[in-house]
């Protein structure tokens, strides 16, 4: 199995850990239209789709006073809880040493994104990051990593991997040609019908620079 010419990664629950600020927001938004809490689980199920897609469908013609109430809960506490995933950044760090082009495509907010790389010290790692609204449409629509893709003056091919945990992610990368590479489970890429599925970033990393694995 040859080294992919480029990664593009999913965000939350791929490369980090924000569901903490994600999951306040959101249940603050749902207690002022007066609906129940969500679990942890709930919202990770949930808030799959970008803040454009889903609000409209949950909040119908007040999705705007939604959105408004959402991020203005999750921008004061967007650092809270943020976390590298195990093997997240020595991953990237791996991938830079290659020479391999990283690229995010989220349905974050790009603009919340991209200062959560920043805060990391990630901006250095990755040839573009973007997520919602920075393109036309975004997850699983292929417009979203061929915009982030031609930033890095690239277009999709089979040797770019997606990596990501969702249904949306796999639903990506096949929409664009890209190989979808799960972080989940054994169960989870049967129920998707993925061939590669690693338990996180660490254990990607692992298989690349495995002898038996990845390969220039």
């Amino acid at each position: 199995m040859p080294l992919p010419r480029a990664v593009i990664f999913d965000w939350d629950n791929t490369l980090v850990d924000s569901w903490g600020a994600i999951a306040h927001a959101i249940n603050v938004t749902r207690a002022h239209f007066g609906s129940p809490a969500w679990t942890m689980e709930e919202v990770k199920a949930n808030c799959i789709r970008s803040a454009r897609e889903s609000f409209p469908d949950w909040y119908g013609d007040r999705w705007q006073e939604a959105s408004d109430i959402f991020y203005g809960c999750f921008k004061n506490i967007q650092f809270d809880d943020l976390k590298p995933l195990r093997g997240s950044a020595d991953l990237l760090k791996y991938l830079a040493a290659q020479k391999i082009p990283a690229f995010v495509v989220s349905n974050k907010n790009g603009e919340f994104l991209r200062r959560e790389a920043e805060v990391l010290g990630w901006n250095g790692y990755f040839a573009a990051i973007i997520g919602a609204l920075d393109a036309p449409r975004d997850k699983p629509a292929r417009e979203h990593p061929d915009h982030a893709l031609a930033l890095g003056g690239l277009t999709a091919s089979a040797d770019i991997w997606f990596v990501g945990d969702s249904e949306a992610d796999i639903a990506c990368a096949r929409n664009a040609g890209c190989l979808p590479v799960l972080i989940g489970n054994k169960e989870s890429a049967g129920k998707y019908g993925v061939d590669m599925y690693v338990v996180d970033c660490g254990e990607l990393l692992g298989l690349l620079c495995s002898p038996d694995g990845a390969t220039k």
